[in-house]
């Protein structure tokens, strides 16, 4: 759950740099898209991390 919250913020971020700069619609998909990704895969790690610090 918590990485598909993150992937949703991440892709909203990823539309808003994309149309910061300019781009087409395929140009601001892909920074959703790619953003999406990063997001979600950091909150798994740092969710992966937590868990092996006993932190959850």
């Amino acid at each position: 759950m918590i990485s598909l919250i993150a992937f949703v913020v991440g892709a909203v971020w990823g539309g808003y740099v994309g149309r910061k700069r300019g781009g087409n619609l395929l140009d601001i998909l892909q920074y959703a898209v790619a953003h999406g990704i990063l997001f979600a895969l950091l909150s798994v790690v740092a969710y992966v991390l937590a868990g092996r610090m006993n932190w959850i």
